[in-house]
């Protein structure tokens, strides 16, 4: 069964408490672009990361606002920052590296929060139920094209709220000659 691909590049989710300290008392996330996933949002708002060995300005901050502020980075903006950040599930932010968040209004020096996104398809429950599989399964998804590669290890997050699509980071996604919205197949559970 076939779904569509994005490629995911590097990117903060904020809490409030956060916002405000980066951009101002009061601050409000504002509106860039929708993404894909109902309800999330690109916002005009950017930060720069500060890591022990180097900085990514200009880093795009996603919206709505969070529990806790999370950075996703890929393996090479880690080694930019001088960061080791693991592979981890959105969310997943125990034991991550710290990075410094450099906005207009302030600064936020996080102990944790930076991972690399593992791979991952957003599904709706009645998606799942069409593709035969369960929220937090392991599945192998196939590209097709002169440079098609088998993922493996991908991770299902099935929810009511969930649009169908993967998400791979930048690099994933140029290795295997992707493209945002290109199809991709999922073959084995």
């Amino acid at each position: 069964m076939k779904l569509p691909i994005a490629l995911s590049n590097r990117h903060v989710h904020l809490s409030q408490a956060d916002i405000e300290t980066l951009f101002g008392a009061g601050h409000q996330l504002t509106h860039f672009k929708p993404l894909s996933q109902p309800g999330q949002f690109a916002c005009d708002e950017k930060v720069d990361l500060v890591g022990p060995k180097g900085t990514l300005k200009g880093v795009r901050v996603l919206g709505p606002a969070r529990p806790n502020t999370q950075i996703e980075i890929s393996l090479a903006d880690g080694f930019a920052l001088g960061v080791k950040a693991p592979i981890k599930e959105s969310g997943d932010i125990a034991g991550t590296p710290g990075v410094k968040l450099v906005g207009p209004a302030g600064e936020v020096e996080l102990a944790e929060g930076v991972i690399v996104a593992s791979r991952h398809i957003h599904m709706s429950l009645d998606d799942a139920k069409q593709f035969g599989v369960a929220d937090k399964q392991i599945v192998k998804v196939r590209t097709f094209g002169p440079r098609a590669v088998v993922f493996e290890n991908v991770l299902v997050r099935a929810n009511a709220n969930f649009a169908l699509e993967m998400h791979v980071d930048v690099e994933e996604g140029n290795a295997a000659g992707v493209r945002n919205g290109q199809e991709v197949e999922l073959i084995a559970q």
